[in-house]
């Protein structure tokens, strides 16, 4: 039995329906006269090509909870966790020749601080890589700053504060397992915000310090067997598609526009066969594009 209540409603409801149909038929019978006085109507204007939409390669949809959550969408993107476990193919990786300067400060442009956050990430999960317990606090210290500008501080507070307790204990696979929820909290808070493009451009700028620093590790001990796993176009394709669906004012920034232009120039290169190995000189011609890639994001984070 329904309420006083929902009766209301419903009755409101269908009345608001008829009015707007009659003053919709009204509409339609004055454009149908001005029509026939005119004897011909505005010719619509042709509708503009649907963008292509990104697709995350499959075997980088991680497996947190917040895809669990909400499924693949919009708002989910390419796994940083999953892009760096395929590192693990490469070996021992040269951290002192790997590492970069951390800043905790923040830029003030939003765009700035998403790429930032997931360069930061990228750095988490190389410090795990190759397991330096001193490098964790100023990651976690960074990573929190960051998340606090986009406004997901509250959720990756845990986060940085749980990255310091591991790394002293040495907990190499919680602190994996921690690295990828922080992505995936701000991912589930850019979804309360509705904020699409900043879910992508976290996974863009974890990727961009994923592939510099494999390209490099490849490059500086080179066999033909760590080299297939580079060729990747897939996922340079979906990074392409994200950026073309960015906000018109966002993709007219300088730096957007040199990461696009860089991508493409990228992606005949890794357009090969699944598993084809790669010559040296092949990956240092990688790692020298995957480098200034790289520099198109960190030079504009502050310095220490």
């Amino acid at each position: 039995m329904r309420t006083w209540f929902e009766g209301n409603v419903s009755q409101r409801l269908v009345g608001g329906l008829l009015m707007a149909s009659v003053a919709l038929g009204g509409m339609a019978q004055a454009q149908e006269k001005e029509k026939a006085k005119t004897g011909k109507g505005k010719e619509e204007a042709p509708a503009k090509p649907a963008k292509t939409k990104a697709v995350v390669p499959e075997d980088l949809v991680g497996n947190e909870h917040i895809r669990e959550e909400f499924g693949v969408n919009d708002f989910t993107t390419p796994s940083i966790r999953k892009i760096f476990d395929q590192l693990d193919a490469l070996g021992t990786l040269p951290y002192d020749q790997l590492k970069r300067p951390i800043s905790d400060k923040a830029p003030s442009d939003r765009v700035l601080i998403a790429l930032g956050l997931g360069v930061l990430i990228g750095d988490g999960f190389l410090v795990v890589q190759c397991e330096k317990i001193e490098e964790m606090d100023n990651v976690g210290r960074a990573l929190l700053k960051y998340a606090k500008a986009l406004g997901a501080g509250m959720r990756i507070n845990k986060h940085s504060q749980s990255l310091l307790e591991n790394s002293i204990k040495g907990d190499w696979d919680t602190l994996r397992k921690e690295l990828a929820s922080t992505q995936a909290d701000v991912e589930a808070e850019m979804v309360l915000l509705r904020d699409a493009d900043v879910a992508h451009l976290i996974s863009l700028g974890g990727w961009l310090r994923a592939f510099e620093i494999s390209t490099q590790a490849v490059a500086s001990n080179y066999s033909e067997e760590k080299s297939r796993n580079l060729g990747r176009a897939d996922i340079v394709e979906y990074f392409l598609a994200s950026l073309e669906s960015l906000h018109p004012t966002v993709q007219e920034q300088p730096y957007i526009k040199d990461l696009h232009d860089g991508l493409a120039a990228m992606l005949p290169l890794l357009d090969v066969p699944e598993g084809k190995a790669f010559t040296l000189p092949e990956v240092k011609d990688l790692q020298e594009k995957a480098k200034l890639l790289s520099l198109v994001v960190q030079e504009h984070l502050p310095k220490k």
